[in-house]
């Protein structure tokens, strides 16, 4: 059942961390690590870490723990040093009790325009867009072709008088131009 006022919830997976160090996912029934914790966290698995003696909420802790060894072993760091700084700086500031509100609001919507940036390229990116460009491609490519490389005919033709050939290539990019125009539509 649902307790509202310690927050858990059915979906709330529990995770005990022993004094062992060892943390154990009660849902599973099984030990996991810290680097399975990251990855319930970027797969949206809502839990809580209590420790098994005290049974106290050490969830800020242990993710405070998985952020400082994402940092160390990525190579790459997400926080600054003068992010971390001023975050430092903060704590006994009179605006402490504010920063955990805005810093989550901030990162709240920088998940939001994230979202919304990646509907739109996916939206202006469809399937079809890139086969229509495909077809355009290829019908330029053709069009050139037989621009340069007339086909060859059953009989030879009589050879065309100087303004007749330059007529016909007139006339072969106009029709390479129709071609282009209705596959643009």
């Amino acid at each position: 059942m649902a307790d509202p006022a310690s927050g858990n919830t059915e979906d709330t997976v529990i995770v005990k961390k022993y004094a062992n160090r060892r943390l154990y996912n009660t849902r599973s029934s099984s030990y996991i690590t810290l680097d399975d914790l990251a990855k319930m966290t970027r797969e949206g698995v809502d839990f809580k870490v209590l420790d098994a003696k005290t049974g106290n909420d050490i969830t800020h802790s242990i993710l405070t723990q998985i952020i400082m060894e994402q940092e160390e072993s990525s190579g790459e760091q997400m926080l600054p040093v003068g992010f971390l700084r001023q975050l430092i700086s903060m704590y006994g500031n009179s605006m402490q009790a504010m920063m955990p509100q805005y810093l989550e609001a901030s990162m709240e919507n920088f998940r939001t325009n994230q979202t919304k940036l990646q509907e739109a390229f996916k939206a202006s990116v469809d399937p079809q867009a890139f086969a229509r460009l495909a077809e355009t491609n290829m019908a330029v490519f053709k069009a050139a072709a037989s621009a340069f490389m007339p086909k060859a005919q059953a009989a030879p033709a009589p050879a065309p008088k100087a303004g007749s050939e330059l007529d016909a290539l007139r006339e072969q990019m106009a029709a390479m131009q129709k071609k282009l125009d209705e596959l643009g539509k």
